[in-house]
């Protein structure tokens, strides 16, 4: 799918690449769509993973604005090279055309969400950041940003790099 796109890929294509009878993908798979859902929640899954560990190695004593930089310049580096552009175009139009369930990825349940909260809180704890701002709705705006940030990445694309804007 990365190669020749979602849309031109077809179940027969998969199946036969994957070595796998139409029967056993419908097992599994009720669609096109509902493989590309499984696919989108694993990618979600290990980028999380992916953060979390990542920000398990920064240094305590780096600025919070420093971590939430860094932070930020991994979720473009994951987006780019990991998912990359092709997927995420899959997802953003699978999230408007509601083709496939992208709840997963666009849940405020997150753990990313809650890794830019505790980086907020410690924030606040620290003294950089007012202890009258709202750090839960905080987070969920730089979340916001960043997938704006992606979706213009994903018209512009590739006119506009990802990686340049974090």
């Amino acid at each position: 799918m990365n190669e020749h796109g979602f849309a031109n890929v077809s179940v027969d294509a998969i199946v036969e690449a994957a070595a796998v009878s139409k029967g056993a993908f419908y097992v599994h798979f009720e669609s096109k769509d509902a493989l590309a859902a499984a696919l989108v929640n694993d990618y979600i899954n290990l980028a999380d993973i992916n953060y979390k560990s990542f920000l398990s190695t920064l240094s305590n004593q780096k600025f919070v604005f420093d971590v939430l930089i860094l932070l930020a310049e991994k979720i473009a580096n994951f987006l780019t090279e990991d998912i990359e552009y092709e997927n995420i175009k899959v997802l953003y139009k699978a999230h408007l055309a509601k083709t496939i369930n992208t709840v997963p990825a666009m849940s405020y349940n997150r753990d990313i969400y809650k890794l830019f909260t505790k980086v907020l809180e410690k924030d606040v704890q620290q003294g950089e950041l007012r202890e009258d701002i709202v750090v839960d709705s905080l987070a969920k705006h730089l979340i916001l940003a960043i997938r704006g940030i992606t979706f213009e990445w994903c018209i512009r694309y590739p006119d506009f790099g990802l990686k340049s804007r974090f």
